[in-house]
């Protein structure tokens, strides 16, 4: 029987290395994803810790639960739209929440876009469409200030994203309120205690109320749901490839898993015969 000349002694070494430098960057890529994601919540975590809550979305193998994206979407469109932008989405991105073009071509055209102004300086306006940015309700920074208490309210297209501590915090920061502040703390006018805020005080008032939206497929909106919806929907918002990450990170692993395999059985081989 004639067997096969194992590769040059010198070639092996240098393949094991490459496999396990593969190896190296995934271990240190799992230690830096698990390392970022506390290091990003430990400021807003340091003086009142977020109560736990358990998303479809996180974890390595999480998925977004579209009949929350689009539960969240009404409650953003009827509650915070009235002062909250989301300026990087278009009608046409809704798209992603699973709805059809027919769908998102009614809820664009459900929405006025400014087109200037007739003959006698009057504004005018048309129906929005899919290519269409969902707009800021205030024109400049500065009248979106003068109508909240000299507060600007955050454009919240990539809010979960910026926003200290993440979907949790929101959650907490919305179902927050309504608790007695601290001795000693005083809360000045047009301002109110959440615990989860800044400094303890937030000039938003309570945005959310039991029985605030109608959910078309039937869900109860109560406070609590419309918190998980609207902050499932603006991570989704946030994070639009959050699940094609997800899967190339699996696929990743898979492969890595497939070549340590390989490598071994190599090295096996070409070592058979040495004793």
């Amino acid at each position: 029987m004639i067997r096969a000349a194992p590769f040059p002694p010198r070639i092996v070494p240098r393949a094991m290395r490459r496999a396990a430098i593969c190896l190296s960057l995934l271990s240190v890529a799992a230690g830096a994803a698990g390392a970022i994601g506390p290091a990003s919540q430990a400021h807003a975590q340091s003086a009142n810790p977020v109560p736990s809550h358990a998303w479809s979305f996180s974890g390595p193998l999480g998925t977004f639960d579209m009949a929350a994206v689009q539960r969240g979407y009404a409650v953003y469109d009827h509650v915070c739209s009235a002062c909250h932008g989301m300026t990087a989405l278009t009608y046409g991105d809704l798209g992603g929440m699973g709805l059809t073009e027919e769908q998102v071509a009614r809820i664009a055209h459900a929405h006025r876009m400014p087109t200037g102004g007739d003959a006698a300086g009057k504004p005018v306006t048309r129906p929005a469409t899919a290519d269409d940015h969902l707009r800021s309700p205030y024109a400049t920074p500065a009248l979106a200030a003068a109508a909240n208490h000299g507060a600007h309210p955050p454009d919240q297209s990539r809010l979960e994203v910026v926003y200290p501590g993440g979907a949790s915090r929101m959650r907490a920061l919305l179902l927050g309120y309504g608790q007695a502040p601290p001795a000693g703390m005083q809360v000045p006018a047009g301002s109110f205690y959440n615990p989860y805020a800044a400094n303890g005080m937030i000039a938003m008032p309570p945005p959310l109320h039991d029985g605030g939206v109608t959910y078309a497929d039937g869900t109860a909106p109560t406070t609590a749901q419309q918190a998980d919806d609207v902050v499932t929907f603006l991570t989704w918002a946030a994070r639009p490839h959050l699940e094609e990450r997800h899967r190339t990170g699996v696929r990743v692993v898979v492969f890595l898993l497939v070549l340590l395999v390989l490598t071994f059985c190599l090295k096996r081989r070409i070592w058979s015969d040495v004793h």
